[in-house]
């Protein structure tokens, strides 16, 4: 990338956001200043659209996003889902049934509608949601399969992240998207097809934007194939060994401003 990028895109938790989940003044200032200048800035999100809003309170403007790690799609001004790439029941059944069979005591939790809301086994365990009013336990197995999701959420106590995504993941090569976002031995399961680098690509191509001329941050395993897909993509210093590996450029980590630190470079703000 030898020109100033023409839209920026970036993961939020671990990336954009400190360790507290606020964002800083200073990131704040860093998108506002760029968005007013005419360049795009895009959130690309393994979060539920139920979760924007408590970045969105904290920013100038709400900003597009790509939700559930590129199936969904949104319009935060107009309110309006623009694309969404849901697994169908049927897909659901099937991995539900492989991952069972190979993972014991794996539970499951699937974001619906959207992602506007969110169902559970009752044995599966809830670490953090915004939005209780949004999630509710299910009575049966066949409840929790019955509509479309844009995710499918797999625990199965604890586990060494990286070694749970790998078990996963050999079990549904060829029928379904597996990775992970988090330190906690979640593993986050789209369609096929399904990724950050995808949903952002539909995006881009909307607005006619090449992904020679994209500029991505992300610290965690769901964030490579966005980095590996845009122009120059770019590790904050807290970042997975994974994302390291493959990054053009690491700057500081989330704590220490290290997007909006990078964005000043680039565009002169600051």
């Amino acid at each position: 990338m030898a020109e100033t990028p023409r839209l920026i895109a970036t993961d939020i938790d671990g990336t954009l956001l400190a360790d507290d989940r606020t964002v800083s003044p200073r990131t704040a200032a860093a998108l506002a200043r760029i968005t007013a200048g005419g360049t795009p800035v895009v959130l690309v999100t393994g979060r539920p659209i139920r979760w924007l809003e408590l970045v969105y309170d904290q920013l100038a403007e709400p900003l597009p996003a790509i939700c559930a790690n590129g199936a969904v799609v949104y319009d935060p001004v107009a309110d309006k889902v623009l694309r969404a790439d849901p697994l169908d029941p049927h897909l659901l059944a099937e991995v539900a049934r492989r991952l069972r069979a190979e993972v014991p005591g794996v539970s499951f939790a699937v974001e619906i509608v959207d992602s506007r809301q969110m169902r559970h086994e009752a044995h599966y365990p809830l670490r953090w949601d915004a939005d209780l009013d949004a999630i509710r336990a299910v009575e049966t197995p066949e409840e929790l399969l019955a509509a479309p999701a844009v995710k499918l959420l797999a625990r199965a106590g604890e586990q060494d992240p990286d070694a749970f995504l790998a078990l996963v993941a050999g079990a549904l090569e060829g029928l379904a998207e597996a990775t992970h976002s988090s330190y906690s031995g979640l593993v986050e399961i789209s369609a096929a097809g399904v990724t950050k680098a995808a949903g952002l690509a539909w995006y881009c191509a909307r607005l006619g934007i090449d992904a020679r001329d994209v500029l991505a941050f992300g610290d965690m395993p769901n964030d490579v194939p966005m980095l590996t897909w845009a122009g120059r993509g770019v590790a904050v210093a807290n970042a997975h060994r994974a994302v390291l590996e493959i990054a053009d450029e690491v700057t500081s980590a989330n704590s220490a401003d290290g997007v909006a630190a990078y964005l000043e470079q680039v565009f002169g703000v600051g």
